[in-house]
Order: C-alpha cells, then sequence, then structure tokens
C-alpha cells in the first residue's frame, strides 16, 4: 500500500459555544490551522503516483477562499467549529473529489491534531 500527504495552511478565528466561562476557548480566539491530506492506493497509475499532488490544488483554492483569515463559525455555520469537525469538513469535500483519500488531520496548534479516518 503506497500513502501520500500533503499540508496546507489557513488562519481563521473561533469560539466554541458550550464550554465553561473560564475556558479559553469559550473565547473569540483564532489559531494558524494546518490541514493535512493522506491519500493510499495499492498501485501506482502510469506516472508512478497514488495521485499527483498538482490534483489536490482545488483544495488549497478552497480553503484559501473559503477559509482563510475567515470566522469559522460564520463559514460551517454553527457553534461547535471544532479542529474534529473541521477534520470530517475537509475529509468529506476532499474524498468527493478524489476516492484515494483515506484520513484528514487538522492542526490547531503544533502540540494538537484531530484526525478524521472512517
Amino acid at each position: 500500500m503506497f500513502t501520500i500527504t500533503k499540508q496546507f495552511a489557513f488562519s481563521a478565528s473561533h469560539q466554541l459555544a458550550g464550554l465553561d466561562a473560564d475556558h479559553p476557548c469559550s473565547r473569540l480566539h483564532g489559531h494558524n490551522y494546518i490541514v493535512e491530506v493522506e491519500l493510499r492506493g495499492a498501485s501506482l497509475d502510469a506516472r508512478g503516483f497514488v495521485r499527483d499532488y498538482r490534483e489536490l490544488g482545488p483544495l488549497k483554492t478552497m480553503i484559501d477562499d473559503v477559509f482563510d483569515h475567515r470566522h469559522l463559525n460564520e463559514v460551517l455555520g454553527h457553534d461547535h467549529p471544532t479542529a474534529e469537525r473541521l477534520a470530517l469538513f475537509f475529509y468529506d469535500w476532499a474524498h468527493d473529489r478524489w476516492p484515494e483519500v483515506t484520513a484528514v488531520r487538522v492542526s490547531e496548534t503544533p502540540k494538537t491534531w484531530a484526525e478524521y479516518r472512517p
């Protein structure tokens, strides 16, 4: 099995509802997010790729246009824009276009990651 990954980055704000008032994430704040998309294939195409990284360009365009320097509560339309929900959102979006997508990881800080892998 071959596995490839590609990272994308964006900056955005969010505020998480339903947390205690003293929880830092209950306040409006922002992160420099990293999105990592994993693709797998049992074989390679004629060019030797699972998928050409350049074909993932539409994901970068969508992230830049829809997510970068935005308020995630507004973008996603709810008050629970956690890293876990972002991972699911990006997985669904990417998997609809590229069936080789097997997981998406989202980082809010250098030490934290959330992953969606069906």
